[in-house]
């Protein structure tokens, strides 16, 4: 009889009890256009993807203007309720940057683009270029209680990371526990190493994400030999057509790291076709992000 009635109380308490809150990850916006078309191979158990970039499908039935302007049903401009111009000083340094989602504090997530050479941080809020794909990622931060931010800094040397180590400090006050992720392109890529290697960023890092970027071996050998609990995870992506940066080198990169650490949560994803900055245009934000959420959170 007592076993019987432990076992009506255990029970009792256990349906009762408050279901434990889901991991976060970021909810479907508009994967029906932005999702990865066709794979053409897949190894490494899919961290190694390429994917079939098809000029027609891709660009001309994309854009209105070709290159220039994407059509309206790529775009919502909801995020422009939640975007805000700012500044920010740290001593003698101001930076500016743009915010969308969570402008004041609170994220769940930050997202934080360095362009490339060349760019700015009107870049990464231009919603019509790149195939609609930047006003993707304003729509997830958005929707999902994130931010996203834009921001410029003054070289991809020493300095500019230092003015993005503060940047990503600043947010990580304002959005205690919120991970950052690092969307990283081309020339960007190399001030996101330095940022990795910095001891007081990489611990607030949950991802970054290298868009046909600039590299070399010793990212490799720095990540490779990260303990695991600070590994991070990586996204690398390039084109057959790039002949700026180059794809081969990329890939034997992403290799190499595979063969050092197999366990290391790192991805490769070739687009079949395109030139440098094609990434900026196929990257799918909603995968990648939450793969990297699913792996650091785990």
């Amino acid at each position: 009889m007592w076993r019987l009635f432990a076992l009506l109380v255990i029970s009792t308490l256990y349906l009762s009890a408050p279901a434990s809150s889901a991991p976060y990850q970021l909810a479907p916006y508009k994967d029906e256009l932005f999702a990865y078309p066709r794979i053409l191979d897949s190894q490494f158990d899919g961290d190694y993807l390429e994917v079939e970039y098809d000029r027609p499908r891709d660009l001309d039935a994309r854009d209105a203007v070709r290159g220039e302007r994407v059509k309206q049903d790529y775009v919502s401009l909801d995020t422009d309720a939640v975007t805000a111009d700012r500044t920010v000083k740290f001593g003698r340094k101001t930076i500016s940057y743009y915010a969308v989602g969570k402008v004041d504090g609170g994220a769940k997530a930050i997202v934080v683009f360095v362009h490339g050479l060349g760019s700015g941080r009107d870049t990464g809020v231009d919603d019509w270029i790149h195939g609609g794909n930047f006003n993707r990622i304003k729509n997830l931060m958005m929707r999902n209680d994130g931010v996203y931010l834009s921001p410029s800094f003054s070289n991809f040397r020493t300095g500019g990371a230092e003015e993005m180590r503060d940047l990503i400090n600043f947010g990580s006050v304002m959005s205690p526990g919120a991970p950052v992720f690092l969307a990283c392109g081309s020339m960007g890529a190399s001030l996101c190493w330095r940022l990795i290697r910095d001891d007081s960023v990489r611990p607030l890092l949950g991802g970054v994400l290298l868009l046909d970027p600039v590299m070399d071996g010793d990212d490799i050998r720095f990540a490779a030999a990260l303990p695991p609990a600070e590994r991070i995870p990586i996204l690398i992506t390039g084109s057959r057509e790039d002949t700026r940066v180059g794809w081969k080198g990329q890939r034997d990169l992403f290799i190499a790291l595979k063969k050092a650490v197999p366990d290391y949560p790192i991805r490769y994803v070739l687009f079949s076709a395109g030139t440098h900055g094609l990434s900026w245009r196929m990257v799918d934000w909603r995968t990648t992000l939450n793969w990297m959420l699913e792996t650091k959170g785990g």
